[in-house]
C-alpha cells in the first residue's frame, strides 16, 4: 500500500510564492517520476512540472521561468516552488507518482487528495 499526501496551499497575493510539498509513504522501493497536476474549477486537469529519477524535468509553458520542481530521494518528496504567482495560477494541485512496489512490480498510478491554492489579484 502506498499513499501521497499534499501540504503548502494557501492564499497569496499576485506576485508572490508558495512552496508545495508531496510525501510519499508506505512499501516503496524506488519511485521513477513524481509529477504536479492542477484543475481550476471547470477545467481540465493538467500537467504543471514532472520529474524523473534521473532528474529530468518538464514544465507546462505556463509556468516556465516561474516554477520549480525538485525532489528529496532520501525522503520520497517533490515540491513545487511557486513564484511570481498569478490569479491564473489558482486551481487544486495534484502530486502524482510512479512508484516500484519492489524490484519487478510497480503500484498502479497513485494520486494525492489535493491542495488549494488561491492567487488574489
Amino acid at each position: 500500500q502506498v499513499q501521497l499526501v499534499e501540504s503548502g496551499g494557501g492564499l497569496v497575493q499576485a506576485g508572490g510564492s508558495l512552496r508545495l510539498s508531496c510525501a510519499a509513504s508506505g512499501s516503496i522501493f524506488s519511485i521513477n517520476a513524481m509529477g504536479w497536476y492542477r484543475q481550476a474549477p471547470g477545467k481540465q486537469r493538467d500537467v504543471v512540472a514532472t520529474i524523473t529519477r534521473s532528474g529530468r524535468t518538464n514544465y507546462a509553458d505556463s509556468v516556465k521561468g516561474r516554477f520549480t520542481i525538485s525532489m528529496d530521494n532520501a525522503k520520497n518528496t517533490v515540491y513545487l516552488q511557486m513564484n511570481s504567482l498569478k490569479p491564473e495560477d489558482t486551481a487544486v494541485y495534484y502530486c502524482n507518482a510512479d512508484i516500484n512496489r519492489s524490484l519487478f512490480m510497480k503500484y498502479p498510478e497513485v494520486w494525492g487528495q489535493g491542495t488549494l491554492v488561491t492567487v488574489s489579484s
